[in-house]
């Protein structure tokens, strides 16, 4: 019980009314804190899909064997090729549907200019799906 007022009379008596702003300040504080994380509950619609059993026609894309040696020297699928033919070859395949993907083999001594090189012949015609093959055993 709170006794005591500011009034000059200096009589005592209980306070009779409550103070209601913080109340009504922390009502609208979880009001606004209600409003804001409603919507992100609600983010999905439950329903139930009809079951069906297919299997999908997936077409697996030609691959494409490019092979640099110790030399610098590049091969298509086992056949040495000069930098002109490779770009015609990619220029063509590139036109492909599905695009093939490029396995590419590299000596591991052979400069990495010759190597960029055809990668960047490869991506200049729209050829992007380029996987290098490595063994997977270390040698020591």
């Amino acid at each position: 019980m709170a006794f005591g007022g500011f009034s000059k009379s200096g009589d005592s008596s209980p306070m009779a009314e409550i103070n209601m702003v913080p109340l009504i300040d922390v009502m609208l504080v979880l009001l606004v804190i209600f409003i804001i994380t409603a919507p992100l509950l609600t983010h999905a619609v439950k329903i139930d899909l009809p079951k069906a059993s297919s299997a999908p026609n997936l077409t697996k894309p030609d691959n494409l064997q490019l092979a640099i040696d110790r030399d610098g020297v590049v091969y298509w699928n086992g056949q040495i090729v000069d930098r002109p033919n490779w770009r015609s070859r990619m220029q063509a395949a590139a036109a492909r549907q599905p695009q093939p993907e490029i396995h590419l083999r590299a000596d591991g001594e052979v400069a990495y200019r010759r190597v960029a090189q055809v990668m960047s012949d490869a991506a200049k015609y729209g050829l992007t799906r380029i996987g290098f093959v490595t063994d997977p055993k270390e040698r020591r």
